[in-house]
């Protein structure tokens, strides 16, 4: 028993000291473990393929802790604030105040809202002329049809001695669009006795402006943006027209300025300066501040035929210097304006003549360009004879065959 103890002994040991295991590959050494505490007892298993308790970590009675260094928080300065730089008001030119003489010629302008809108647009116009007054008698929702809310032709002769006109104006017709009472029935609006009875009362009102021979400008009615409300501005206008010219009155067309090139209605259009500018209101009916100052446009230039001198600008303001003499004066003649004839190059008796060829024929003229007499009457002028455009057939020239040619 005893040497049976020892072998087996000697036999763990062997194994414990050195194991070889063998395999395809290589050959595994395993160092046999170290020697464990008493309590501690391992089997050849344990040693071999690791079965058993694994050995604690060991523990420190005294471990430095190592704590980060915290960082003092550096306080960044902000950098000052700019100063908001005071934003420069935009320097306006300062308005041109020209007090009126005294004797200044005085303009009527009477009507409905559209009356209105010319009487704005010339204050703006005539603002530093002067010699001439726009005064301003009009009734917005008046018109010929309701004269027992307003009588224009019973109101007209107050206004003229009031005001003393040198010229008087006349628009309305776009408040018109309605029945006309004629004695005791009503007539529809647009009916023939109704158009008949409203140019009877426009030529009433015609006469009245002109009982003291003053000169009288009827302005027609621009275009709407209601289509119907623009057609019934045509018909009203032809009446206007007529019933004008037959009291010797000028009737002033300013339905181009206010439609497009194929005829029509515009909100936008170019202004007096052909700049794209808002002329109408939203409503499509009221005019803006520029459109009242283009609708002023067509009036201006008759008021400047008219009244002539008084309507030159001042000779106090900056740049008028050179004015002076200056006179806008009316045409002499309704007729065509004449070609200026040249000043000749060649003088043979040298004597220094810088008269004009032909200057002892007066010109008259009556101030109405080509262009004018094509868009008011459609008369196109003759070209000159020789010019690249005159087409009448001329003459033909004897051609003469084999030159002979001499040394």
């Amino acid at each position: 028993m005893g040497g049976g103890k020892g072998k087996r002994i000697w036999f763990q040991r062997l194994l414990g000291s050195l194991l070889v295991i063998a395999t395809g590959t290589g050959v595994f050494l395993i160092e046999p473990p170290r020697q464990a505490g008493a309590q501690e007892r391992r089997t050849i298993l344990d040693m071999v393929f690791g079965f058993g308790r694994r050995r604690p970590p060991p523990v420190y009675e005294e471990v430095p802790i190592y704590e980060p260094r915290l960082r003092e928080p550096v306080q960044r300065q902000k950098p000052p604030k700019a100063k908001p730089r005071a934003k420069r008001a935009p320097v306006e030119a300062a308005p041109v105040i020209v007090e009126k003489l005294p004797d200044a010629r005085k303009v009527l302008v009477v009507g409905d809202f559209v009356a209105g809108s010319i009487g704005d647009g010339l204050d703006t116009a005539f603002e530093e002329t002067p010699g001439i007054v726009i005064e301003t008698r009009a009734n917005g929702s008046s018109g010929l049809v309701r004269d027992d809310y307003f009588d224009w032709p019973k109101a007209l002769p107050g206004y003229i001695s009031e005001v003393k006109p040198s010229v008087i104006i006349v628009s309305l017709g776009a408040n018109e669009r309605q029945q006309m009472k004629i004695g005791s029935a009503r007539e529809k609006f647009g009916t023939d006795a109704w158009l008949a009875e409203y140019a009877r009362r426009a030529g009433v009102l015609a006469a009245s402006a002109r009982e003291e021979n003053i000169p009288l400008l009827w302005v027609g009615m621009p275009p709407f943006q209601s289509t119907a409300m623009t057609a019934d501005m045509v018909t009203l206008n032809g009446i206007f027209r007529t019933e004008a010219e037959k009291a010797s009155g000028i009737f002033i067309d300013i339905w181009d300025g206010f439609v497009d090139e194929s005829g029509k209605f515009v909100m936008t259009g170019s202004d007096i300066n052909g700049q794209q500018v808002r002329l109408r209101g939203a409503d499509g009916i009221n005019l803006t501040k520029a459109g009242k100052r283009k609708l002023a446009f067509y009036v201006e230039k008759n008021i400047r035929k008219l009244l002539g001198e008084a309507a030159s600008p001042p000779l106090d303001i900056p740049g008028a210097g050179g004015l002076k003499d200056l006179v806008i004066a009316a045409p002499t003649a309704n007729e065509d304006i004449l070609q200026t004839q040249p000043i000749s190059l060649n003088d043979p008796d040298l004597d220094g003549g810088m008269s004009l060829l032909g200057g002892a024929v007066p010109f008259s003229s009556s101030g109405k360009s080509p262009r004018d007499r094509l868009v008011e009457k459609g008369d196109v002028s003759a070209a000159p004879v020789g010019r690249v455009d005159d087409f009448r057939l001329a003459k033909p020239e004897t051609v003469i065959s084999n030159p002979v040619i001499r040394n």
